[in-house]
C-alpha cells in the first residue's frame, strides 16, 4: 500500500480555511495518514510553500520524531519545541523572522502575490533520527538523508 496524507479541513489541491491561516487563529489543521511502511521508525513532517518570494521555499512547519504508531496529528498542535501531549514529538523553526519561532505558522503570503501552494509532506523513515527540538529544515533534511522508506504528500492553497 501506498503511504497517503489528507485532512479533514481541506482537499488536496483545495484552498486551506482561514483558521489555519495567519489571518485566522492560525491554528495547525488536522492530518491523517495511512499506509505507512512496516520497517518505519519514526516519521516527520515538513510543510512549506515553494511560491513564497523568497530564494528557499518558505518553512511553514517542521515536526518530527514521531512514533510509527502515530496515524494522525489533531488540530491545534501546541507549537512547543518539545510535545508531549497529544502526540510526542520534536518540533523545528519555521521562516518568521521574528526571532526563533518553532510550530506552525498558517499560511500568510504576500497580498496580491497570488496562489500560494502549501505542501503538507509527511516521510517515513528507516531510523530514529538523532537530532533535537528547535532544529531547521536543513538540519532535518540532512539528518533524513538515506533514511526516507517512503513519503506522501497533500498541498493546499491560499491567496489574500
Amino acid at each position: 500500500m501506498t503511504m497517503k496524507i489528507t485532512s479533514e479541513a481541506f482537499a488536496d489541491g483545495q484552498p486551506i480555511p482561514q483558521k489555519h491561516t495567519g489571518d485566522g487563529e492560525d491554528v495547525s489543521p488536522p492530518l491523517v495518514w495511512l499506509g505507512v511502511h512496516d520497517g518505519t521508525k519514526e516519521l516527520a513532517l515538513i510543510c512549506d510553500d515553494p511560491d513564497a518570494p523568497t530564494p528557499e521555499p518558505w518553512v511553514h512547519w517542521l515536526i518530527y520524531k514521531i512514533p510509527p504508531e502515530v496515524r494522525e496529528l489533531p488540530e491545534n498542535m501546541p507549537t512547543d519545541a518539545q510535545v508531549e501531549s497529544p502526540v510526542e514529538a520534536y518540533q523545528g523553526e519555521n521562516s518568521w523572522p521574528s526571532g526563533r519561532t518553532i510550530g506552525y505558522r498558517g499560511p500568510a503570503p504576500p497580498p496580491g502575490h497570488g496562489t500560494h501552494h502549501y505542501h503538507f509532506r509527511l516521510y517515513a523513515l528507516n531510523a530514529q533520527l538523532d537530532v533535537a527540538p528547535g532544529i531547521d529544515k536543513a538540519a532535518l533534511l540532512s539528518a533524513m538523508s538515506g533514511h526516507i522508506l517512503a513519503e506522501a504528500e497533500t498541498v493546499a492553497t491560499y491567496e489574500r
